[in-house]
């Protein structure tokens, strides 16, 4: 990937999908740690949905709320990622969801790249 000095406050990249902005500044592009978070969501995510279809759940819908904590004096780092999960699936338990969420973050190369510098924790909540 390359990336350019897009303007004062941006940089971009061209990637398959489209141009990218980047900057510190909400009202010029997405911000890093806005990227990196998700990452985690969306790596995650996707790699959850790729079980459960292994498994041959039915899924309605999977929302990912993502609660971050950044440390406080520059430069800010995150620190933790709070992932959690509201999943519409039919006929699916607890402990298998437990499962999958598991094996989900075993395989999110993004997961495993970032940790332990950044702890990546989950939680659910299943609707029928």
């Amino acid at each position: 990937m390359e990336f350019r000095i897009a303007n004062e406050e941006a940089f971009t990249t061209e990637a398959p999908f489209g141009e990218l902005l980047i900057s510190g500044e909400d009202e010029h592009g997405f911000r890093p740690y806005q990227l990196l978070v998700s990452s985690i969501a969306g790596c995650s995510g996707s790699v959850l949905r790729k079980i459960m279809r292994k498994r041959r759940v039915e899924i309605g819908d999977i929302r990912i709320n993502a609660d971050v904590t950044r440390n406080d004096k520059e430069p800010k780092e995150v620190k933790t990622v709070h992932l959690h999960y509201t999943i519409e699936a039919a006929g699916v338990k607890e402990e298998l969801m437990e499962k999958m969420l598991d094996i989900a973050k075993k395989n999110c190369s993004i997961v495993q790249s970032v940790e332990p510098a950044i702890t990546v924790t989950e939680s659910f909540t299943l609707n029928a």
